[in-house]
Order: structure tokens, then sequence, then C-alpha cells
């Protein structure tokens, strides 16, 4: 059998191995300084604290731990993320709560919910890449709405809602991946008011929203909606674990009670052990002093990436100064391809990720790349800049 592609499904065709997956492959040469994931910092990880909770659980549960659990979730953690995110008014009546695992299900869930072969989704241009490829193999057609400074551009959106039937919009709000951007208020209540006037669902991710180190919070879209049109999605992956894979989504009941149908197809149920820690983790510590730590070390990373980068690079190069999450996204001249940016800057062993990963076309060259400062130490920071601010300066003139 040598031509196995014949027997490919046309949904999975479209689907390409996401770069930022491939450049964890090169994280393995420990020569490589890599800008390129969106990891958090591991000696954030409150690993100690983990393995005590865990072995307690398995030597005094060890059956409520490793038999199946209902679809919906783990009942103790779904009480107190309920309670957590009831603070930013992020849960309204009539709404539910499931447990996913991680955030990336949650999203897939959604769109397998929601989104027919063929149909429009709205998406912000560019966007995180694991949207994109769930988006593509459900064969909907996708629609990139261009981002301003202060976050998707509202005429386009609205240009795309007239001229498409659009049944869903997605967005990250907040710390945007890959740019970093934040939404200001105004179009958040204009983003909603055009979801209204078009009978459009917005699909909120929010992975990043703990992680403000400057700056006012903002509301989340889900805390102004009324009508029942937002599905929100969470995790814990940012701010307690990736590993465990805890993510969750809040709907209207509707909603939710399709996606948890779906995930009984998907999975049966999230690890009940990684419910477990989590629930027995938010009731024993102080989840908001780990954000904290979080925030600070970030924000200082944040600060020093900047400051190599307004030493290091060229002036034809822009970039957006986050006040939370994990990237930073810099623009070239146009008709830059970030590709060839980055193959020269392999040769210097280090790594970012290319712009078109993030767009709807992934074969159209971009002029833009992503950077990540959360993972390395402040000298291989310094380091990786130094490199890409040399081969931007050879490569750009």
């Amino acid at each position: 059998m040598n031509n196995n592609e014949r027997y490919f499904s046309e949904r999975s065709k479209p689907l390409k191995a996401s770069a930022i997956r491939e450049m964890f492959k090169l994280m393995a040469d420990p020569a490589v300084i890599s800008l390129a994931g969106g990891s958090p910092a591991p000696e954030l990880f409150p690993g100690e604290e983990l393995s005590k909770i865990a072995g307690k659980i398995l030597m005094t549960n060890p059956t409520g731990a490793l038999q199946y659990g209902t679809t919906d979730g783990y009942k103790p953690l779904k009480e107190l993320v309920a309670e957590r995110v009831r603070k930013i008014g992020s849960i309204k009546e009539g709404d539910k709560l499931i447990i996913t695992t991680g955030a990336q299900q949650g999203i897939d869930l959604a769109a397998k919910a929601l989104v027919n072969e063929g149909e429009p989704v709205v998406v912000e241009a560019p966007t995180f890449v694991g949207t994109l490829n769930s988006l593509r193999s459900y064969q909907a057609k996708l629609i990139g709405v261009k981002m301003d400074d202060d976050g998707m551009n509202m005429e386009a959106l609205e240009e795309a809602l007239k001229n498409n039937n659009v049944k869903l919009i997605y967005t990250i709000p907040t710390f945007q991946n890959p740019s970093g951007i934040t939404m200001s208020l105004e179009k958040r209540k204009k983003l909603l008011a055009l979801a209204e006037q078009y009978d459009a669902v917005i699909l909120e991710d929010n992975p990043y929203g703990d992680l403000r180190f400057a700056g006012t919070d903002i509301p989340t879209v889900k805390s102004m909606d009324t009508s029942g049109r937002v599905i929100y999605v969470g995790t814990f992956s940012k701010i307690l674990s990736p590993g465990m894979r805890i993510g969750y989504v809040i709907a209207n009941a509707d909603f939710v009670d399709k996606i948890e149908v779906l995930k009984q197809a998907n999975d049966v149920h999230t690890p009940l052990l990684t419910q477990m820690m989590a629930a027995e983790f938010l009731k024993k510590y102080d989840i908001d002093q780990y954000i904290e730590k979080s925030r600070k070390l970030y924000g200082e990373k944040c600060a020093f990436m900047l400051e190599c980068m307004d030493k290091y690079f060229p002036n034809t190069v822009s970039y957006t100064r986050p006040q939370g999450g994990l990237f930073i996204m810099c623009t070239m001249p146009e008709g830059t391809d970030s590709n060839k940016i980055l193959a020269e800057c392999l040769k210097e062993k280090v790594a970012f990720v290319a712009g078109n990963s993030f767009e709807v076309d992934a074969d159209k060259p971009a002029n833009y790349f992503r950077l990540n400062y959360s993972t390395m130490p402040n000298e291989k920071i310094e380091q990786g800049i130094k490199a890409i601010g040399k081969v931007l300066k050879e490569q750009l003139g």
C-alpha cells in the first residue's frame, strides 16, 4: 500500500501539522533558543503541591480517581470553577458548565456542534492555529477579519456579516494569540451588537485573561451577553499546568448539552485524577497567589524582551507591546516572507513561529512572526533577540 492518501477523509486532507508543534521537536536540541512555543514557565508549576495532592488522592480514593466519571465533569471541580468565573460575570442564569480536556477540546466541540460543511465562520486575522485547524477539519469557509491595535476591525467584521450568512464568530479578545492585542471595551460592545443584529454566535476564547501584568481588566464579552449567544472557553493550562488538560466551556444550556453529547463520543470524560487534583488544589491553596507569581514573572520577561528588541531590531520592524499573556507579534515591511527570515534564524539556532501559521490561507507568505517570552531565561532571550536582529538587518537592509 504505497498511496495511502486516497484513504484519508475529505475533512482531514486540508490539515497540516501545526508549525508550533513541530517547533517542540526543535526544542529537544539544547543548542536551539526557542522563542516559538506558548508554554507557561516551567518554574511556575506547583509540582510539589500537586505531587502531594495526587499521592493523597490515590492513597485514600483510588477507585474514585481511576474509575469512569460523568461526561460533564467532576462535580466539586465544576462548582469551584463556576464560583471562580462568577466573580467576573462569565456565567449567567440559564448557563451550564462542562469540563473539557483542555480549552482546545472545548473549541473543537463547539465548532463541531455548530458548523456545517461550507458554512462561513469569521475569525480574527491572524488567529490561533489550533482553532483554524479545528474549523478546517469541519470544512468551514474561513473568513479572516483584520486586526487593529485595539482588536478586530469592526467595519470589516460588519462587512463580513453583511455579505455572508455567518453563524459563528471566533475571538480571543484578551492578549490575543499571536498578536498580544486586547480588544477595547467599545469594540467588545460593538461585537455583541453586531452578533445580535446578524444573529451569530460568539465563541470567546480566554486562555490568557488571568495573565495581566499591566493596565486595567476589561469585562469579558460573555459577561455583557444578555441573549445567551456567547460560548465562553477557559482553561487552567496557563495558570496551573498545561499537562493536566483541564479546560471548561460555559454557555447557554442548549449549547452545552449538545457539546456534552459530542464529548461522550470523543473521549467519554476528562481524566478524573487530574480533575480531582485541580479541585483539591483550588480548595487547599490560593490560586490567585500562584497567578500573581506568573503575572510578575511574565511582566518582567516581556519588558526585558521588548528592551532587547528596542536595542537589536531595525526600525523597519514594528511590534506589539502587550499588557499580559505570552506573546509579542513583530511586523516587517510589506512583501517580506517570515518563513525566509525563520530559515535564516534557524541557522543561528533561534526559532520563532512564522506568521502564515496563523492565517486563513496558511500557504500565503506573511510579513509578521510571533515571539514567546515565557519559557526562556533572560540571557537566552537576549541572545535569541540579538541573533534575530542580526538576521533582520541583513535581510531587510
